[in-house]
């Protein structure tokens, strides 16, 4: 276990720690155990330490095919599970579309500053008029009788089937790139097209997200599953490292969206 440590960043060590102790709950007692919701970086950090269990496997499910945010059901591995056993709510969101407009970053400011951990609600989906929010089914309650405003917007959350939920709008273009190294302010530069200083200054102005949540290390190395995002600009994900060139340049598969 000691060596699993040195594959990852020094302040991702308590994730793994939460996640391995899951994992060996489920190894032990031969019962499922169901995680939280996970971004994509914390998910192949939980791959990583099922790969070396032979009795375990896991499942991921974030309330739709292909969903950033997911649930991961750790489980022996003759377990078959369902949507269900995920546990996930899915809330439409009610609001006057003809006389407002509503925006991701608004939903998502107004979940957490209403006190709801990031844990326990996963993607906030859109098709540019509709919008919906997936959450714990543990959390659906609060959140009906809680929210009910957006920024200044009056809304209403309505439970609704998983079946109902719409189908989102894709904004993510493929992006190969060739950098020179994986520290964030030069990634942030090269994706964006902005200085290496710019980049910086971002960053240490707390405009900068990794992994939903802020840094303010320039320096920081990035690695695959990696989401980061800059006010303004975007948003990218390291889908994963291809290879490095002659010249030492790290060829990187990116997913990128540009505001």
């Amino acid at each position: 276990m000691d060596n699993i440590y040195q594959h990852f960043r020094k302040e991702e060590a308590p994730l793994i720690d939460h996640l391995a102790e899951q994992i060996a709950i489920a190894a032990t007692e031969y019962r499922p155990v169901l995680t939280d919701f996970l971004d994509p970086r914390q998910r192949y950090i939980a791959r990583t330490l099922i790969d070396g269990q032979s009795d375990v496997e896991g499942h991921e499910f974030g309330g739709y095919p292909d969903a950033e945010r997911a649930r991961l059901l750790l489980a022996p591995s003759y377990f078959e599970p369902l949507p269900a056993d995920f546990n996930i709510a899915l809330l439409t969101i009610k609001y006057p579309e003809k006389f407002a407009e509503m925006h991701h970053s608004q939903v998502l400011g107004t979940l957490v500053n209403a006190g709801v951990a990031r844990e326990v609600f996963g993607d906030i989906i859109t098709d540019g008029q509709t919008w919906q929010v997936f959450a714990t089914q543990t959390m659906q309650d609060w959140l009906v009788d809680n929210v009910t405003k957006i920024g200044r917007i009056g809304v209403r959350l309505v439970p609704t089937d998983l079946d109902a939920r719409i189908i989102p709008r894709n904004d993510w273009e493929e992006a190969p790139q060739l950098l020179a190294s994986l520290r964030l302010d030069n990634v942030v530069a090269h994706v964006f097209n902005i200085s290496r200083n710019r980049a910086k200054t971002l960053i240490e102005g707390d405009k900068v997200r990794l992994n939903f949540a802020e840094t303010d290390r320039p320096d920081l190395v990035i690695g695959s599953h990696d989401l980061v995002s800059v006010r303004g600009f975007g948003r990218l994900r390291i889908r994963e490292l291809t290879g490095t060139t002659q010249k030492g340049k790290l060829r990187v598969m990116l997913d990128v969206i540009h505001k």
